[in-house]
């Protein structure tokens, strides 16, 4: 099966050695994706506008593989504090609707650049 590489400039460029999203057949594996700003690179402040910024992310990598945050089928949240998933599901709410992803939320130490959430999923296409 032939990996294709997904790459946007509406999403922040990879900080290693990782592309944006590998498409293999109809599954898209989209990064985690953190509150980067793409023009800027620089992180948004507090944890609503990092998530906001996520699921943006997020949606514009799906967008330039071919599909929208709708062919979600699995979703994985990191949180450096887990007081916040009340405020993920609210806002993950402004971007998904039903039928919903399988989805998990975790506690972590610590993300890069010091973000307070990562957000990574696994798209199906074509279905």
């Amino acid at each position: 099966m032939t990996k294709r590489i997904i790459s946007t400039d509406r999403a922040p460029a990879a900080i290693g050695t990782y592309s944006q999203a590998v498409r293999c057949g109809n599954t898209v594996y989209l990064s985690g994706q953190i509150g980067l700003d793409p023009a800027t690179m620089q992180l948004t402040e507090g944890i609503e506008a990092q998530i906001h910024r996520v699921f943006a992310n997020l949606a514009a990598v799906a967008e330039a593989a071919g599909g929208s945050l709708a062919d979600v089928v699995k979703l994985n949240v990191f949180l450096t504090d887990l007081g916040h998933f009340t405020k993920v599901n609210e806002i993950m709410a402004q971007y998904f609707t039903e039928p919903y992803p399988a989805r998990a939320a975790v506690g972590v130490a610590s993300l890069p650049r010091g973000a307070l959430v990562e957000a990574d999923a696994v798209m199906v296409l074509g279905e």
